[in-house]
């Protein structure tokens, strides 16, 4: 089998939600030397992102299409076939879905398969061991900074998987303008999670506090920045929507809610708060004044945890009164923020190791830690809940069967926002 030496790379995403489509459509171009552009496939499911997610990525102007796990597997092997096989293929996916398109790609028998790149999307702070066990059998596992390619490799080698495909790099959506202050300009910018804080009484404590600051500094404005507008979901369910909250109260002039895309907004940002949002480490890189609530605790489950030592932790009272944390240098440099001007060699290491890996004449056969052999009682159900067999008859597209899947996602998202919070409330009483 020839390696391919092409100059041109054919590279594949395949995602399942737009954060990380984003993640993975620039991964893909920072990660091959021609940085060319990558065919985008959104996996077809809860967090089905709509256009305007997708255009509010900024990341493309083409529209990746949506695809189940088997029409994205016949797609990778109908491109081999007319000779145009894909060079790499970027997983921006769930640790699970990841496991079962690993073993949907190695059943497909390609003459030659495709360089498997994945990784995570953001801060990693749930699930470590587990989320990379089911990405474990990829040529390359993406850390984001060099604390997650320590804590990534010593998974793998605590168990005797083998840490090789851990490679060191970054978020791939940094950049912007380092922080200047402006004249006449005092925004503070809430970077808003779907499911963090959980509960209505948390997140309607967070919103309370946030309308009380604004009240209390009526020249700043304080702008509560959204992922998504009702009805539309994210990698994370989200329950209560800040906007639904919002209604029940009586917002003062300075407090906005917004939306767009995250390095515009922080463009006009003078100190971005949030509970554990990467939005944090997107401002850090540009050197914008940060914070990092500990009102509600610094819990694992808040994913706030991943801040300690950073110098970042603060509380309202002590933002209503003009403290401004300063972050810990040492900490920065091992969470590959890369503010001090590195960041274009963050994808060095990714590039060698995808060249190198394109330059052999064959690939090995893909062999992931989860087996039949490791893990018989877990590995077939998350299987059987792919359903990726490519042989089975290519459904038919129709306007019915559109209508009817929107009108299927539309109630889902329903039941999540409005139905499941009754249903809790009246299992309390």
């Amino acid at each position: 089998m020839p390696s391919r030496t092409r100059e041109a790379i054919r590279t594949a995403v395949l995602a399942d939600s737009d954060t990380r489509w984003k993640w993975g459509a620039l991964t893909a171009r920072r990660i091959t030397a021609t940085g060319a552009e990558p065919t985008g496939f959104v996996l077809r499911g809860r967090a089905t992102p709509t256009a305007r997610q997708l255009a509010e990525t900024g990341v493309s102007a083409d529209v990746p299409r949506e695809v189940t796990g088997a029409e994205f597997l016949r797609a990778v092997r109908d491109a081999e076939a007319r000779g145009e096989g894909y060079d790499v293929v970027v997983l921006a996916l769930v640790g699970g879905t990841v496991r079962a398109v690993l073993q949907g790609l190695a059943d497909l028998g390609l003459e030659r398969r495709p360089v498997i790149v994945t990784g995570y999307v953001g801060v990693v702070y749930e699930k470590l061991t587990d989320g990379l066990l089911l990405r474990h059998g990829a040529d390359v596992v993406l850390a984001n900074s060099r604390h997650d390619a320590e804590r990534f490799r010593a998974v793998y080698e605590g168990v005797g998987a083998g840490s090789d495909p851990v490679v060191e790099a970054a978020l791939p959506f940094l950049g912007g303008a380092p922080y200047e202050p402006a004249a006449g300009r005092d925004t503070l910018v809430f970077a808003a999670q779907p499911s963090v804080p959980a509960t209505r009484a948390e997140r309607a404590y967070v919103l309370r506090r946030l309308i009380g600051h604004a009240r209390l500094h009526p020249g700043r404005e304080v702008l509560l920045k959204l992922r998504s507008k009702p009805g539309e979901h994210t990698t994370h369910l989200e329950e209560f929507p800040f906007q639904k909250l919002v209604r029940e109260l009586a917002p003062p002039d300075n407090f906005r809610l917004v939306y767009g895309h995250m390095g515009e907004v922080l463009d006009r940002t003078d100190l971005l708060v949030t509970v554990s949002s990467t939005a944090a480490l997107e401002a850090l890189h540009r050197r914008i004044p940060t914070a990092i609530l500990t009102d509600l605790g610094v819990r694992e489950a808040l994913g706030n945890h991943h801040f300690v030592g950073s110098g970042l932790l603060t509380s309202f009272d002590r933002l209503d009164k003009g403290a401004v944390p300063a972050p810990d240098a040492t900490w920065l440099a091992r969470q590959g923020v890369a503010s001090d001007g590195s960041y274009e060699e963050a994808f060095d290491a990714a590039r060698a190791r995808v060249a190198a890996l394109l330059a052999r004449p064959g690939l090995p056969p893909i062999s992931p830690y989860y087996t039949a052999e490791t893990a018989p009682g877990y590995l077939p159900g998350i299987l059987a809940r792919h359903r990726l067999d490519v042989t089975a008859p290519e459904p038919r597209e129709s306007g019915l069967r559109r209508i009817v899947r929107e009108a299927a996602r539309g109630a889902y998202r329903h039941g999540v926002q409005r139905v499941a919070p009754v249903v809790r409330r009246l299992g309390e009483l």
